[in-house]
């Protein structure tokens, strides 16, 4: 009985602040803006401030309400909700991994700025090239993607094939395997040496907004192992991976000092080659 008071009291706060966030959207940002602005920059105003400020609060803050503390086997938006799947793990450095994508002619993405935000807009409004477009954010152990790469499809950034990287210590995968602690890590190990790339591939179609906040973003392809098994044959036939394996989910992965990798789906295993042949 008291869960079920609980679990009510929630939905009733998490109802709130819905019903606060409409409220404030439209008879607050909105009138103020209408009565100092044109219509149509009332209505920009609004929906810039709704979906990149207002909403992603509101978002967290329920988010936070009801507790969900799951341990994912997917990346997280910056507003808290489910990003792309975790489906890709390469082991080996820094240097191995961007010469596996680099002879393999991928693009190191650019770091998310005004600059590149201006540029990934233009471009891809005009449809015109921009092979090292910058990715949005996400969040796996604690921290954004630290390195991305992508290949653009046509000569423009709105369809591409693209992968994110999360660095973790194998020692610490080690100690955390099997454990919440596992995803919660939050530490970036020394990328001098090797390490566990944890990755998220997808393939960008197209345009699309994002549920709840209906930010601009892109839609992708919900067919994700067809894009890591695109990945992995491109790496594997340049000579760039070595011991590909696929791994269920609980499954012994039999890497350097690596047991198990957790995750609800399959993954796509392989060690970095020390040299890859040349393209």
């Amino acid at each position: 009985m008291a869960r079920f008071i609980k679990r009510m009291f929630q939905r009733l706060v998490v109802l709130a602040l819905g019903i606060f966030s409409v409220w404030l959207i439209v008879f607050v940002v909105f009138d103020t803006a209408d009565n100092r602005l044109p219509w149509i920059l009332a209505l920009a105003v609004t929906y810039g401030l709704a979906a990149y400020v207002i909403l992603p609060r509101a978002v967290r803050m329920s988010l936070k309400v009801l507790q969900r503390k799951r341990v994912p086997s997917y990346t997280t938006t910056g507003d808290g909700f489910p990003g792309d799947p975790v489906n890709l793990a390469l082991i080996g450095t820094l240097a191995q991994l961007h010469a596996a994508f680099g002879n393999c002619r991928w693009t190191v993405a650019d770091k998310l700025s005004l600059a590149s935000c201006v540029r990934m807009a233009r471009t891809f409004v005009l449809n015109s090239p921009y092979p090292a477009a910058p990715f949005s954010t996400l969040y796996l152990f604690g921290r954004g993607q630290d390195v991305g790469f992508q290949k653009p499809i046509g000569d423009s950034p709105r369809r591409r094939h693209h992968v994110r990287f999360w660095a973790l210590s194998l020692e610490r995968a080690e100690e955390t395997l099997g454990k919440p602690e596992f995803w919660f890590n939050t530490d970036c190990p020394s990328l001098e040496t090797p390490v566990l790339w944890v990755g998220a591939a997808t393939k960008d179609t197209g345009f699309s907004l994002t549920k709840l906040t209906f930010q601009i973003t892109h839609a992708t392809d919900s067919d994700t192992n067809i894009e890591r098994d695109y990945i992995v044959d491109e790496l594997r036939k340049n000579g760039a991976v070595v011991d590909v394996n696929l791994y269920q989910a609980r499954q012994p992965l039999p890497v350097t000092r690596v047991n198990r990798y957790i995750t609800d789906g399959e993954i796509l295993v392989a060690s970095l080659a020390a040299s890859p042949a040349v393209a």
